[in-house]
């Protein structure tokens, strides 16, 4: 065979080749540069970005609980008075607060005749006013535990990602039901041992080694109210303490709990 035959061969096979390569050949896949395709693109991240402003952008709950006894003895002296003007003074400021990093939820639990939740846990700025609280009944502090304490565990009314709640446990008597084991789950609850707990006794007959072991904090150990103003004194001091951490850079961390000093020019008669 000559030379010319051999060189034409294959070229003859190259051709060959070729067709069958482009025949079979699956498309080519389509250039992300096309207008079509780029304008996809562009919408896309445009939308990956709203969402993750809007994630950022979403305050941390930092729920506020208050555990209240609102049993018969409350009645006296002016006690439940006190509570349900100061329990007010507290929601309305946490209204005001900047929702910029955190936003404060506030939920209450009494015990007076049953314990129940009175008012659910809620941002504090979409209460517009709750029923006031009337001292009656017995003093189940054991159940309002129990409620707290399920509350505290239920991640969709609490989430993973909320601050550390502050839980707030106030009486003037002694426990009417069977409050030991309820009190041992709610303390050994691994979020009620994150959780800052603070106390409030009411008058002298307040159980104050029960008040003591639940409060949690070294730097504010159970406030002792001897009258209807030391009331107002404490949710003050728990107000500046939470209100305080919602505009530090880190709110997870204690605030300092200072009670302001009595107003010596106003008259308040000691609870009996």
């Amino acid at each position: 065979m000559g030379f010319a035959k051999y060189q034409e061969d294959i070229v003859s096979r190259y051709i060959s080749d070729y067709a069958m390569r482009t025949t079979h050949s699956p498309a080519a896949p389509p250039n992300p540069a096309t207008p079509n395709m780029k304008n996809q693109l562009d919408q896309r991240i445009k939308k990956m970005s709203s969402l993750k402003k809007f994630a950022v952008a979403t305050p941390r709950p930092l729920p506020v609980i208050v555990l209240a006894d609102a049993s018969g003895s409350m009645g006296e002296n002016g006690k439940i008075e006190a509570l349900n003007a100061a329990m007010k003074d507290m929601v309305s400021t946490f209204s005001k607060e900047s929702r910029l990093r955190a936003e404060i939820q506030v939920g209450l639990i009494t015990f007076g005749g049953k314990a129940q939740m009175h008012l659910p846990l809620v941002a504090a700025h979409s209460v517009s006013g709750f029923a006031e609280l009337k001292a009656e009944g017995v003093t189940p502090m054991g159940a309002a535990f129990d409620l707290v304490r399920q509350l505290l565990e239920d991640k969709d009314r609490i989430p993973s990602r909320a601050y550390r709640p502050v839980l707030i446990l106030i009486s003037d008597g002694l426990p009417t039901d069977d409050w030991e084991a309820p009190f041992k789950a709610l303390c050994d609850s691994e979020r009620a041992q994150k959780a800052a707990r603070l106390a409030m006794a009411i008058g002298p007959d307040a159980d104050e080694a029960m008040l003591r072991d639940f409060a949690n904090d070294a730097e504010a150990p159970i406030f002792k109210a001897h009258n209807a103003r030391d009331i107002h004194r404490f949710f003050r001091a728990v107000t500046m303490s939470v209100t305080t951490r919602t505009t530090s850079q880190n709110p997870d961390l204690s605030a300092a709990f200072v009670v302001p000093p009595p107003d010596d020019d106003a008259l308040d008669l000691d609870f009996q």
